[in-house]
């Protein structure tokens, strides 16, 4: 094929990726966001992805352990 007809070619349709994450706003103690930029820094993995794993860990744990205060 030469430059020629690849310039002519029609282009393909880009596939848009489904959204899966939602920006949000969220208050966080201090501390608890201290932590898990400290275990970023460690892991090399980015601190809103480990708050994002610790959540979908908690409200994937049977729902007995998701009394809290009680």
């Amino acid at each position: 094929m030469s430059t020629t007809e690849i310039a002519a070619a029609p282009a393909k349709p880009v596939r848009r990726l489904v959204k899966r994450k939602t920006r949000i706003t969220i208050y966080l103690d201090d501390e608890v966001l201290q932590q898990f930029r400290s275990l970023s820094e460690q892991s090399g993995t980015g601190y809103q992805t480990l708050i994002n794993a610790a959540l979908r860990t908690r409200l994937t744990a049977p729902r007995a352990d998701l009394c809290m205060g009680e």
